[in-house]
């Protein structure tokens, strides 16, 4: 297995999908000459044609109704919002289109698209490019969430999201891109969703996360180790569907829990994290569960924004709190 940036893994994930299937197509701001801002599908409209790889307006809303179309129309889209806080600007498409056509035909119109959206903090962008604001489209019946943290993960999710006869929003970290590196099995396969992965074993508590956020829980329990504090990293992989068995799981078996995201404090996704767990495995825990996110006000600009999304020694404090250790 070749070692891959995620940005690679996708790219390989895109090609290896048009070659196999000649329905799937790309169509976004920038994806086709430019190859994508940040490169994820370079090459692929000198592949595959302009007729496969299509540059877009600068219209969101745009993008995401001429994929219902396409989909309707027996094609396989697979369109780019260029950053996932522009998707504000299609998000009826999205949410009262997309995700509930098949609803809407009783089934004749399944949606087979994949909505491929970078986000994310850390890479000193301007204002709403980095907004995690995932847990808006968590409330899209219909639509399938997804939040790959891995090289390895983003490959076989996207193929598992184009393969799927529903719609995907289909999140990539922005610090991710380049930052992540691990083996990625050159041919095919594909990540199932609804199955989260325990990235690292622990047993004092468990530390809940997904995208960017689970490597920063990596470096955490790393530090929570040098205490003798012993970190379970759980990554949910998906958001929709969720995974409540491992999320119970993982609960019950070291009994506290801290949940860790970039989105702000109110509403975030980790709010039905912690009440999934209270349904869950209530009597399990042995302390109130814990979370880590950015505050409740807009995305800052890039100068303070360290100060803004989760940091180690926050996830470091919180853990602490929540084994008993509030004087360390």
């Amino acid at each position: 297995m070749a070692v891959l940036t995620m940005v690679e893994a996708i790219r390989q994930a895109l090609e290896q999908e048009m070659e196999r299937d000649e329905r799937v197509m790309i169509l976004g701001e920038d994806v086709g000459r430019l190859g994508g801002v940040f490169r994820a599908t370079d090459g692929l409209q000198r592949r595959f044609g302009e007729s496969r790889v299509l540059d877009t307006p600068l219209a969101e809303a745009v993008i995401a109704g001429a994929s219902v179309g396409l989909a309707m129309s027996g094609m396989v889209p697979v369109p780019e919002m260029q950053f996932l806080g522009f998707s504000h600007q299609a998000f009826h498409q999205i949410a009262d289109q997309i995700a509930r056509y098949r609803f809407r035909s009783q089934g004749r119109f399944p949606m087979q698209i994949t909505i491929r959206a970078p986000f994310g903090g850390g890479v000193r962008t301007p204002e709403m490019h980095s907004d995690a604001i995932e847990a808006q489209f968590v409330q899209s019946p219909g639509l399938k969430v997804v939040m790959p943290s891995s090289a390895y993960d983003a490959k076989g999710l996207l193929l598992e999201a184009i393969r799927d006869p529903d719609p995907v929003l289909f999140c990539e970290p922005l610090r991710g891109y380049r930052l992540v590196k691990d083996e990625v099995p050159e041919g095919d396969y594909t990540v199932p969703f609804g199955q989260a992965r325990i990235v690292r074993e622990g047993d004092d508590v468990t530390l809940v996360a997904w995208s960017a956020a689970v490597q920063l829980c990596l470096r955490a329990a790393e530090l929570a180790a040098k205490e003798n504090i012993s970190c379970r990293v759980l990554d949910l992989r998906t958001l929709v569907p969720l995974d409540v068995e491992a999320l119970a799981r993982c609960a019950e078996d070291t009994g506290r829990v801290v949940v860790v995201h970039e989105a702000p404090y109110t509403g975030g996704f980790g709010a039905e994290v912690i009440a999934t767990i209270q349904e869950e495995a209530f009597y399990s825990l042995e302390a109130p569960i814990a979370r880590v996110t950015a505050p409740d006000t807009p995305y800052p600009i890039a100068g303070v924004e360290e100060w803004y999304i989760p940091n180690e020694e926050r996830v470091l404090a919180a853990v602490r709190r929540t084994v008993g250790m509030t004087g360390a």
